[in-house]
């Protein structure tokens, strides 16, 4: 790999200006602006006064913050309401039965094993989605069971799994109370989203 950058102290200081530049790949805000920001950086390497005031750099940090929260917030009323419509369709199709707390499943496979208990542990292969077909989680493309407790897992899969008797396989949609609630998991699941799982109760251990 050819590089313009030959010295040791010319290959240290692109790396440094590297690493910043991927700490702020993923676009602080829009509109960021890359030259301004080099203003800033080599201002502040060469003790330069601040060519914009402290007042005004701290007003512009709360009015994108406020954008930035305002966003979230118009997304998540978007995941809720996206849930709950998805959910409203569901529960009118054959085959899909509802519970009091919201659970809804379908059976594909009657096993005709016991049924585990909250203080089991067992044994599941499980395919994750959001509604909209994205995969964030499953243990069949990875292609390990896994073991977990009955009582240690989201209260959708909770309940669930205690109706479902061993060789059983069923596919189960959440509504966010019953999965990762208002603050979502991860990078793959956002706050108030309904899911949907494939879950085949393999054994109880």
């Amino acid at each position: 790999m050819s590089s313009a950058f030959e010295s040791l102290e010319q290959r240290a200081s692109y790396g440094i200006g590297r690493q910043l530049g991927d700490q702020l790949a993923q676009a602080p805000f829009d509109g960021f602006d890359v030259q301004a920001a080099l203003a800033g950086f080599g201002d502040a390497l060469d003790r330069k006064e601040l060519q914009v005031s402290v007042d005004h750099i701290n007003e512009a940090f709360r009015e994108i913050q406020a954008r930035l929260e305002a966003a979230q917030a118009a997304q998540t009323k978007e995941l809720a309401a996206a849930g709950e419509a998805y959910l409203a369709d569901n529960a009118k199709r054959d085959g899909v039965v509802v519970t009091e707390s919201g659970l809804q499943y379908e059976v594909l496979v009657e096993g005709n094993g016991a049924r585990p208990t909250r203080n089991d542990t067992v044994r599941t292969h499980y395919h994750g989605t959001l509604i909209d077909g994205t995969v964030f989680d499953s243990s069949v493309q990875r292609g390990e069971p896994a073991e977990f407790p009955v009582s240690g897992v989201i209260s959708g899969w909770t309940e669930a799994l205690q109706l479902m008797p061993v060789g059983s396989k069923w596919r189960l949609h959440l509504p966010y109370q019953l999965a990762y609630g208002e603050r979502g998991a991860g990078g793959d699941i956002g706050p108030y989203s309904a899911l949907v799982f494939e879950v085949e109760l393999l054994d109880i251990l």
